[in-house]
């Protein structure tokens, strides 16, 4: 059992470089302060109903948007409970999607996996394979779009189009490191759930989920003998259209930074927003193999978390502890007992530009001698 660490009112201020949460602009944290309101006033009919519509519009997608209190986990979770009655095949790559396939195994599902090795990509026409040569019908396939553990970037969209070959078959895509700062065009390529963690790339405090839901994955949930109760399409969405409320209270504050985030991002774009955060990953990764290498596979890479691999042998926890002493800033070290200290991670996502990135990279160069 840990003993209690009494929490202090001292902190030294930290700017985040790790694959979330990431900086908050200061108004979006303001906004968390306004007294609290029921949340079954028409107050709350007015805050939810202009988050979702809101979301909607950044991710310019005619499906469904549903926000609820939790992590990207919940919706990892229920895509499982409401669209799996037996099998499901699960593309793993890194520690997060093998994170779904451990989740469809622990809810009972019959789980095959197209696995392969950290740092490479899941290919398109593997999963067209794995499909043609299956001799059963898979209820959903699933994808991580980007695995934050090793930076690899999949290929989503040419996977949701072999996948809309198959009628009965559900796609699910995990974005929660991605939505908002890497554009997919979620209608056009068969996504029937995609769902996200607000304290990434869209840049808010920590305590939203986000997910994206297709008629075709809300009519097959309907058709069902099972589904999540909190995160079940049907309940969130027909509660939604009844009421323009979430279902269950929801964390007001955070609803309430939402809103005034979303308005950012509206304002900035979709489309430019995507391409901040490529400029972004491109500085980061020719600054990488200038000074180390790049872990993914080349064509890959995330475009909101650079894995750099440790090629020149530093202390990564050493570095990462002597530029957060120094310089107050703070980055990953590579996911796991695989890439502890093999990688090491940048994120530049959310509210980070050219400027910022470099700021840290500097720093880096400086702890580090490079």
């Amino acid at each position: 059992m840990p003993t209690k660490r009494e929490y202090k009112d001292d902190y030294p201020d930290k700017t985040l470089y790790i694959p979330g949460p990431t900086e908050v602009r200061e108004d979006v944290i303001e906004a968390m302060c306004e007294p609290m309101f029921g949340h079954r006033m028409d107050r709350m009919t007015d805050l939810y109903t202009t988050v979702v519509e809101d979301t909607k519009e950044f991710l310019d997608t005619d499906n469904h948007v549903v926000v609820l209190t939790g992590s990207g986990t919940e919706f990892m979770e229920s895509s499982i409970l409401n669209l799996v009655d037996e099998r499901v095949l699960c593309t793993t790559c890194g520690s997060f999607s093998e994170r779904q396939a451990n989740v469809a195994e622990r809810l009972g599902k019959t789980v095959d996996t197209l696995e392969y090795e950290w740092g490479k990509a899941v290919k398109p026409e593997d999963v067209r394979e794995a499909l043609e040569t299956s001799d059963v019908e898979y209820d959903a396939v699933t994808c991580v779009m980007n695995e934050s553990s090793t930076g690899v970037r999949n290929p989503v969209e040419e996977i949701g189009d072999v996948v809309a070959e198959y009628p009965d078959t559900s796609f699910v895509v995990d974005a929660v490191s991605s939505l908002g700062g890497d554009y997919v065009d979620i209608d056009a390529h068969g996504i029937d759930v995609i769902f996200t963690s607000v304290q990434k790339a869209f840049a808010m405090p920590p305590g939203l989920a986000v997910c994206v839901v297709s008629d075709d994955a809300y009519e097959r949930e309907l058709e069902s003998d099972s589904a999540s109760w909190y995160g079940g399409f049907q309940r969130t969405i027909d509660y939604y259209d009844r009421k323009g409320q979430t279902h269950s209270t929801p964390a007001i504050p955070v609803m309430l930074a939402y809103r005034t985030q979303m308005k950012h991002m509206l304002e900035e774009g979709h489309d430019a927003r995507d391409e901040r955060h490529r400029a972004m990953a491109e500085y980061t990764r020719e600054w990488a193999r200038e000074h180390f290498d790049t872990f993914p596979e080349a064509g890959y890479e995330s475009q909101t978390v650079a894995c750099i691999e440790n090629t020149r042998g530093i202390d990564v926890a050493e570095t990462i502890e002597a530029v957060s002493r120094e310089y107050d800033m703070v980055f990953a070290n590579g996911y796991g007992s695989q890439l502890g200290e093999r990688t090491f991670r940048i994120g530049h996502m959310g509210e980070h530009d050219l400027e910022s990135i470099e700021a840290l990279t500097d720093a880096i160069e400086d702890v580090a001698d490079l």
